[in-house]
C-alpha cells in the first residue's frame, strides 16, 4: 500500500506524552516506507512538535484551542465545549475533504466524537492508549461509588456506538482487547519501543531503576515502601526513580521518613534514559494500571530484567515470569521486595533474565510494530 495517504487526528504535538512519542515513530516509520502521512491538530498553534518529526510529515493545525476552555467556570466552559465541537466538526471536514486520505485514524481524543461523520470518503480507524478501565472513568472524591459507575457508564456508552461504526478499533493489549467483548472489530497492535541499542547491560551493577509521572497510579509509595525490606537486606544497593510530577514532595517526604535518603534517589525526568537503563541492573514497575507499560520494553530492549506489579493491562502481555521478569501480585510490597532481593542474590540469574529479556523486546521494535500496521492497511 505505498503511496497511499494517511491521517491521523491527535490534539497536539508539543506535549512529551507517550501518545505523542509512539504516534512521531509511526508516522516517521511510515513515511520513510512512502507513506504520504498528514497529522491533524487542535492545539499548540506556533509550537513545535517535542519530538523529532520527519520533514516528510504533514502536520495540518485546525487552531481550535479547546485547552482555552479550562480557565472559565463550568457552566461556561460547557458552553465553550459545543461551539468549539461543532468548529471541529466543520474544519476537521474541510481538511480531510482537501486531503483525500486513504485512511483516517482517531487517537481517540475529542475528535472521535464526530470522525465517522466526516464526508471524505476515507476508511476511519480508531486506537486507544488507555486500557478500557481508565478511560472515560468518571472519578470525583467524595462522590458516592455508584453514582461515578453510572456516569462513567453513560459516559462510556455514545463511544461504544462511535467504535462500532469504525472499521477496526485498536487496542494495545490483549488483556484490554478481553474488555471490548461488544465489540467485533477489536485488533491488537503494540506500541513500539523508542530505542534498542546494540549494547545491553551488564547487569552487574548495584543499581535498581524506575521511570515514571510522580502520579498516584504509578505506585511510586508502593515501590518505596518495598524498597524499605531490600534497603535493610542489601543497603549497598541504590534505586533510581526517574521522573517528575505533583506527588514529588510527598514521595521525598515518605523517603526521609523511611531513613532511605542515600538508597533510594527521586531523579528528574531526563532526556538520556536509554543510558540510565544500560546502567542498570534491576527495573521495577509499580503501576495500579498500565494502558501498555513502554518502560518495561524499553528496560527489556536495554538487556534489564524487569520486576512489575502484574496490573492490567500492560506487564502480562509483555514479561513472561520467571525467565525474562517477575510478574507479582498487584500492590505486595512484601512480594515486590522479595522478587527484587531474589535478583539482587542471584547475579547468574539476573543476567540470564537480561539475556532473555532483550530477545524478547525484539518484537517491539518500530520495524516490527510498523510492518504490523502496513499489514492492517492492506487488510483494508
Amino acid at each position: 500500500m505505498k503511496n497511499k495517504r494517511i491521517a491521523y487526528c491527535i490534539p497536539a504535538l508539543y506535549i512529551p506524552g507517550g501518545m505523542e512519542r509512539t504516534l512521531t515513530m509511526k508516522a516517521n516509520y511510515l513515511a520513510a516506507q512512502g507513506y504520504d502521512v498528514h497529522i491533524i491538530i487542535t492545539e499548540g498553534a506556533n509550537q513545535l512538535p517535542y519530538f523529532p518529526l520527519s520533514d516528510a510529515v504533514k502536520v495540518e493545525q485546525l487552531s481550535i484551542n479547546f485547552d482555552a476552555m479550562y480557565k472559565h467556570s463550568m457552566v461556561y466552559r460547557y458552553l465553550l465545549y459545543k461551539r468549539k465541537m461543532r468548529q471541529l466538526k466543520k474544519r476537521l471536514n474541510k481538511c480531510l475533504c482537501r486531503i483525500q486520505p486513504d485512511i483516517t485514524i482517531s487517537m481517540l481524543r475529542r475528535d472521535v466524537n464526530v470522525i465517522n461523520q466526516m464526508t471524505d470518503g476515507s476508511i476511519k480507524i480508531g486506537e486507544i492508549h488507555l486500557d478500557r478501565e481508565h478511560y472515560r472513568a468518571f472519578r470525583v472524591d467524595g462522590w458516592p461509588f455508584s453514582i461515578q459507575k453510572l456516569i462513567t457508564r453513560l459516559w462510556m456508552r455514545p463511544l461504544i456506538s462511535e467504535l462500532r461504526k469504525l472499521k477496526k478499533f485498536v487496542v494495545l493489549t490483549y488483556g484490554d482487547a478481553a474488555n471490548w467483548a461488544e465489540l467485533d472489530n477489536v485488533v491488537v497492535i503494540p506500541n513500539p519501543v523508542s530505542f534498542f541499542p546494540d549494547e545491553h547491560s551488564e547487569c552487574t551493577a548495584k543499581k535498581v531503576i524506575a521511570v515514571g509521572r510522580y502520579a498516584e497510579e504509578k505506585g511510586f509509595d508502593k515501590l518505596i515502601t518495598a524498597w524499605h525490606e531490600v534497603s535493610r537486606e542489601h543497603p549497598d544497593w541504590i534505586l533510581h526513580i526517574y521522573g517528575d510530577g505533583w506527588l514529588r514532595e510527598k514521595l521525598q517526604n515518605q523517603v526521609d521518613e523511611l531513613q532511605l535518603t542515600h538508597t533510594c534517589i527521586l531523579e528528574h525526568t531526563t532526556s538520556d534514559i536509554m543510558d540510565k537503563y544500560l546502567d542498570s541492573s534491576i527495573s521495577v514497575l509499580s503501576s495500579s494500571f498500565e494502558g501498555f507499560g513502554l518502560v518495561i520494553v524499553e528496560a527489556m530492549s536495554c538487556g534489564v530484567p524487569v520486576v512489575s506489579f502484574a496490573c492490567p493491562c500492560g506487564p502480562r502481555d509483555i514479561i513472561s515470569d520467571n525467565e525474562d521478569g517477575f510478574l507479582v501480585t498487584p500492590g505486595d510490597t512484601s512480594e515486590l521486595a522479595n522478587r527484587i532481593i531474589q535478583l539482587i542474590e542471584n547475579e547468574d540469574k539476573r543476567i540470564e533474565m537480561g539475556r532473555k529479556a532483550k530477545v524478547k523486546a525484539q518484537k517491539y521494535r518500530i520495524e516490527q510494530i510498523g510492518r504490523q500496521w502496513i499489514n492492517l492497511f492492506n487488510s483494508l
